[in-house]
């Protein structure tokens, strides 16, 4: 007698299908896992999108674009558990928040501030600042868009005016110190480092589509240490954490929600087979817990 399968929404972005989803309905199928794609960037009727998440144990979000938020909090309101949840998306997600989360948990990161709507207040924050060139972001956004560099108090106002005029609206923007380094990953399923690269490029930027070769490195026992702080602090299941080095210390750059898988083919397949036997644990806790309410 086969055991009752786990359903399992699906949530993706694209045109089509592509590899790593379709690598995910294969594994799936071995599990006894039935998964329900759903794209995200199709049109979906809402009493369509219901029905749908109506039959899911569960929902896993596999995009990073920054508007599925939406539809988590949506899906959360149908009274239905997304990996990972609203909360824990957008404070991860939100730069400034997640240097918050890091001062408070006494994690090392870089200097960072938050800049005034203001521009006149924002060029004395700078000044105050002082940390030259400084690296301008906004507090959400991906791949590496909206990161730009600037020299100087006058250079800075003007990268974040571009900001503003190419997203059509004034998303609260951050200063960090720049620290020259390559950008080390590390991914984490069921809060456990299951792989490590590191990410470096011809230019600056060795974050998002800007990393160019990837080669793994150890865990020593202090990163060890930051990194299990980490997870504690942001409480994610499935994430990437991404980290630089400063005068050889560590330092926390920022946590990807929905990581990469990509970075070393050959593991491409191993990391979405523990993705989905976590979440097809996850299934089962969830209903065993929903037995437990109804005795």
């Amino acid at each position: 007698m086969t055991s009752k399968k786990s359903v399992i929404g699906f949530l993706y972005s694209g045109k089509n299908l592509g590899k790593e989803e379709k690598m995910f309905l294969e594994l799936a199928k071995k599990k006894n896992i039935e998964l329900i794609p759903i794209n995200i960037f199709k049109r979906i009727d809402e009493k369509e999108f219901r029905e749908q998440i109506k039959k899911c144990d569960l929902i896993y979000n596999n995009t990073a674009e920054d508007f599925v938020i939406e539809y988590i909090k949506t899906i959360e309101e149908f009274g239905k558990k997304v990996i990972d949840n609203s909360r824990l998306y957008y404070y991860t997600e939100d730069k400034w928040m997640f240097y918050v989360k890091c001062q408070e948990h006494n994690i090392p990161t870089i200097n960072t501030i938050l800049l005034s709507e203001n521009l006149n207040i924002a060029k004395k924050e700078l000044e105050d600042f002082n940390h030259w060139p400084v690296v301008l972001k906004r507090v959400v956004g991906t791949m590496g868009e909206y990161v730009e560099k600037a020299e100087n108090p006058e250079q800075a106002v003007r990268v974040i005016k571009k900001f503003w005029k190419k997203g059509s609206e004034k998303i609260p923007i951050i200063a960090q110190e720049m620290v020259l380094s390559p950008s080390y990953r590390i991914t984490i399923i069921n809060k456990k480092i299951v792989q490590t690269a590191i990410k470096t490029s011809k230019t600056w930027k060795a974050t998002g589509v800007h990393g160019k070769t990837f080669k793994k490195f150890k865990i020593d026992s202090d990163l060890k240490k930051i990194v299990d702080k980490v997870v504690k602090a942001v409480k994610i299941n499935i994430c990437g954490i991404d980290l630089l080095k400063k005068d050889g210390k560590w330092l926390v750059l920022e946590v990807n929600s929905e990581p990469a898988f990509d970075f070393f083919e050959n593991e491409r397949e191993k990391l979405v087979d523990l993705t989905l036997n976590f979440l097809k644990q996850a299934c089962i806790n969830q209903k065993n817990k929903k037995a437990h309410y109804k005795k």
